[in-house]
């Protein structure tokens, strides 16, 4: 029950340990714990509902403490892992995706090569109808994992009679949060402007990590993958040709994956990112790769709606998931017809509120056009100033993945009455403290 708390906070399990009230049920649903916390899964109190948009029970009146343990009616890692997982989101996605659709998708792909992007949005917004009313994930950034881990977090500390609980703090060096920015280059003009907008990049002081489609699209050379690396920035991989059928089947999907993986391997890449965000994550065993950049914090404006709910990375698998936790440029421009920062500044100030990492798609495609372009020299510079008023850790997706393992690596040990942290990479982890604050949960990030 402890362990997706165990491995957010890599804290000692004595100080989030509960239990169950009983037998979970043996059907699925939605309720919430509190007020506003939307939680999927199987429960043991009050009734599951088939949609999050309805009356929800709440679970928060059911707990209960036994000793010095919580009790709860569900199991908090199944909850988490359902909604990291969009283990949620299947059943919809499942039923949306019917016969009439997957052959409107077909000819759409068949035929997107041919259109002009000022063609494509039109039918990209009629899929859209209706975003704005949907309820769950919270759209502009939904934190439902972060909030619910923190409630939890707050209940046990409480029913031990503790105030202050030492784990490891989620960034190093004590950053309050990450920044990272990342480059999906679609068409060969769109490598052709590479150079210039990595020139762009550095004049900020940014690096980024920059995903390749291996076929169809352009030619990847080495010459062209040694100049994007001796420049600072990251190579990875972009699905296999960007046809939008990479999750077709899961026949498809392996026969396209052994050669994905072959290309990782040739790019020397440890990064993957699937087109259009199309992801199945119980796929994700067949691939190679360290990490993954795939999945939506909230993915209204997206084809494939779902979204993990959390601004953290996590691991599924062997495979740590970076989330994207911002609107895609393209998206911005070209759907919500959104040319302002606004809604970048807002979703930023949204993550860094939950110490998250702030990571976006911003295409060398779309931003060729002097409009979208100054939008996005307006982005690092927000972005840049953030960084001087704050401890922010700008930087890529592989290092990301470096802290990310060393960190779950880690752990918190009493030494002679005083909390450090052991594990390979220490040096550079800091001790923090949940605190318990009235009703609310604070973090203290030690010097």
């Amino acid at each position: 029950m402890e362990q997706a708390l165990i491995d957010r906070y890599r804290c000692l399990e004595s100080f989030v340990k509960f239990d169950l009230i009983g037998s979970l049920s043996e059907e699925t649903g939605y309720f919430r714990f509190g007020q506003d916390t939307i939680c999927y899964g199987h429960s043991a109190t009050g009734f599951r509902a088939s949609r999050a948009d309805g009356v929800l029970y709440d679970a928060l009146k059911d707990v209960t403490t036994s000793g010095s343990n919580p009790v709860l009616s569900f199991d908090p890692t199944e909850i988490i892992d359902n909604l990291r997982l969009e283990r949620y989101a299947n059943r919809y996605n499942q039923r949306a995706l019917n016969r009439w659709k997957r052959s409107l998708r077909d000819a759409y792909y068949f035929l997107r090569p041919l259109m002009h992007v000022n063609i494509r949005r039109h039918f990209q917004r009629a899929h859209l109808n209706g975003w704005r009313s949907l309820r769950f994930p919270r759209w502009p950034v939904d934190t439902t994992v972060e909030d619910l881990c923190e409630q939890l977090v707050l209940l046990s500390m409480k029913a031990k009679g503790v105030d202050r609980m030492p784990f490891v703090w989620f960034w190093p060096d004590g950053a309050q949060s990450c920044v990272a920015m990342t480059h999906d280059l679609e068409t060969e003009e769109g490598k052709t402007f590479c150079s210039e907008l990595m020139d762009i990049d550095d004049s900020f002081g940014i690096k980024a990590s920059i995903q390749v489609v291996p076929e169809e699209r352009y030619k990847v050379s080495a010459d062209f993958i040694q100049n994007i690396r001796g420049r600072g920035f990251e190579v990875n991989v972009q699905d296999l040709n960007h046809d939008g059928h990479l999750f077709r089947s899961r026949e498809e999907f392996l026969r396209r994956a052994l050669r994905i993986n072959e290309y990782g391997r040739e790019y020397g890449a440890k990064g993957f990112r699937a087109a259009v965000l199309y992801r199945n994550l119980d796929w994700y065993d067949a691939l190679e790769f360290s990490f993954d950049m795939s999945v939506p914090n909230v993915a209204h404006v997206d084809p494939q709606r779902g979204g993990c709910c959390t601004v953290m990375p996590y691991f599924v698998g062997d495979i740590l998931e970076i989330p994207v936790t911002t609107t895609q440029d393209y998206a911005l421009f070209h759907l919500l017809n959104e040319y302002s920062l606004d809604p970048w500044k807002a979703q930023t100030d949204l993550i860094m509120e939950k110490n998250g990492l702030v990571s976006f798609i911003v295409h060398p495609d779309y931003v060729i056009e002097k409009r979208a372009q100054g939008i996005y020299r307006d982005l690092l510079s927000f972005l840049r100033q953030l960084g001087e008023q704050k401890r922010i850790w700008f930087t890529v997706p592989g290092e990301i993945d470096n802290w990310w393992r060393s960190r779950s690596k880690m752990r918190v040990v009493d030494h002679n009455g005083k909390w450090q942290i052991e594990g390979p990479g220490a040096e550079r982890a800091k001790l923090a403290f949940a605190k318990v604050v009235g009703d609310r949960l604070e973090y203290e990030v030690e010097a």
